[in-house]
């Protein structure tokens, strides 16, 4: 029988913690009752909000580095961490920093599943393919394991065995921060821990995936009120629920396999509340029932949190508490009901990554890149796979990834049956995904949920009042830095278009967070 590997130890704090091995900070310390990781710039409490690297609010001190991402950071042996804002004079080690030029024929930004089929098909047809991740294994989140490497669907483990077989070369825990035109195809520049990268490739692929929706509300900012894919990564990564109360919240199919998922792991969820009416979603059932499998998922993780109430035209009006969540406002427009919680996963749907492709002048629609049959964008040369198309799901991003992979290797034909097979999967699940789109579409109702002194931008404690709707997304920035924190506006943006009808302002490098010395070996090439 196979040893059990030790757990790691830890202090944070002060205190004595260990986490076993794969678990991420940001669980290790909600498992020790740690829900405050920092102060924000008016010393509101913040917790875990994504889990996904996106949202920056869970930022830690690791061994006197500051500013470290608790949902991107393993736990490991003998790391000393302090949370709270406590030590964030404390300065950065003197790491040496290596430089790398990589070369390829193709390469793929994003590990998820249009990203890994995307470079297996490129590399299996003789391209030399690098795939880049910033996690800091394949698989995205709808293919992220369970701490120690449990509970991935037997499709994921194929895709995730296949890209190992594949000889392509693999980069994680790889922030991608710029991309641009070059004289012999295109230029990527990234930094892992320890190196800075500088990759060449003559095309590339973009499976760069969807986050969250986020769109504020009276208490969103309270420990313990996050995304409803966060609480799902944050399980993932191996937190602990057993015994959490949950109310999940928001809209669209999502919040049912995170429902189950939590029951599955010992929480009490106690409502699952989609604030798309009842009508809506008798409208999409014929769409639904057609694609039988996804019908059967539904039914088998209703199974699974059969115990909770699950309402129909019902959204989360306010979070309350004093220094994390205690209880919910759950309404239906009229009555309103409220709930005690400690746990509050909200939703309301996802939105495409678009920065890269953006960077690079790819055309856009309704915040969708636009693609051809091959999967090409509006540049020449770059392809684009899955979410930043359009949300669509798994099997679409799978079958979308070949194409481009194959596009991207020159040895893409639609004429051939395994093309076509190809071809009519993605439209399927584009069919069903624009039906989707319809019936889960937020309510205009949730425009007026954010009250005055409501926190719109979380990272730099923008309240609505301080915003002007006859504004545009560049002079929120200019007049409030509304978009201009660490998460870059990927929390707000999305909410103040919904809010206002604001379009995103233009892209600039770096598209993510970089340090200082990135920039710098970035612009000694340019």
């Amino acid at each position: 029988m196979q040893a059990m590997p030790e757990p790691f130890r830890f202090v944070a704090d002060g205190r004595h913690l260990a986490a076993e091995p794969g678990t991420s900070l940001a669980a290790a310390l909600e498992n020790a009752g740690v829900h405050t990781l920092r102060r924000s710039v008016k010393g509101e409490a913040r917790g875990v909000l994504c889990a996904m690297g996106v949202c920056f609010e869970c930022r830690v001190t690791v061994d006197g580095v500051a500013h470290q991402r608790a949902c991107m950071t393993a736990c490991r042996e003998g790391m000393h961490v302090t949370t709270d804002g406590k030590a964030l004079s404390a300065q950065p080690s003197a790491l040496s920093v290596e430089r790398e030029v990589l070369e390829c024929d193709v390469a793929v930004v994003g590990a998820g599943p249009a990203g890994i089929a995307a470079a297996c098909r490129s590399a299996e047809s003789g391209a030399r393919t690098l795939i880049l991740d910033e996690g800091p294994a394949p698989g995205g989140q709808i293919y992220r394991p369970q701490a120690g490497g449990h509970g991935l669907p037997l499709i994921a483990r194929e895709w995730i065995d296949r890209l190992g077989r594949s000889h392509a070369a693999r980069v994680f825990s790889a922030s991608v921060f710029d991309a641009a035109a070059a004289p012999a195809g295109f230029e990527l520049h990234a930094e892992t821990p320890g190196r800075r990268l500088r990759v060449r490739a003559s095309r590339l692929v973009l499976a760069t995936g969807a986050r969250e929706l986020f769109l504020p509300f009276p208490g969103w900012t309270l420990p313990g009120v996050m995304g409803a894919g966060g609480a799902q990564a944050l399980l993932k990564s191996g937190a602990a629920f057993q015994g959490r109360t949950a109310v999940i919240a928001g809209s669209g199919p999502l919040l049912f396999p995170v429902a189950a998922s939590l029951a599955k792991a010992g929480a009490r969820v106690v409502l699952v509340a989609e604030q798309a009416p009842l009508m809506a979603l008798l409208r999409f059932a014929p769409a639904l029932a057609r694609a039988r499998r996804k019908l059967g998922e539904a039914v088998r993780y209703r199974t699974a949190f059969r115990r909770a109430r699950y309402r129909t035209g019902a959204w989360v009006a306010e979070a309350r508490g004093k220094d994390r969540v205690e209880a919910a406002i759950v309404t239906d427009g009229g009555k309103a009901l409220e709930i005690p919680c400690d746990l509050l996963a909200v939703s309301w749907g996802l939105t495409p990554n678009t920065e890269l492709p953006r960077l690079l002048g790819c055309a856009l629609d309704q915040g969708r890149v636009v693609v051809d049959a091959r999967r090409q964008t509006s540049v020449p040369g770059v392809y684009c796979a899955g979410e930043p198309c359009g949300v669509a799901g798994a099997d679409v991003a799978l079958a979308e990834g070949e194409i481009a992979g194959l596009a991207a290797a020159d040895r893409w034909d639609a004429g051939t049956l395994e093309g076509g097979g190809l071809l009519a999967c993605a439209d399927r699940g584009r069919r069903l995904a624009r039906a989707m789109d319809r019936a889960f579409r937020p309510r205009e109702e949730l425009k007026s949920l954010a009250r005055a002194n409501t926190i719109v931008c979380r990272c730099e404690d923008v309240p609505l009042s301080r915003l002007d709707p006859t504004w545009g997304a560049r002079e929120a920035k200019l007049a409030t830095r509304a978009g201009m924190g660490p998460c870059q506006g990927r929390v707000c943006g999305p909410a103040l278009a919904f809010l206002f009808g604001w379009d995103s302002d233009t892209v600039r490098p770096p598209a993510r967070p970089a340090a200082l010395g990135s920039l710098m070996a970035m612009e000694e090439h340019t």
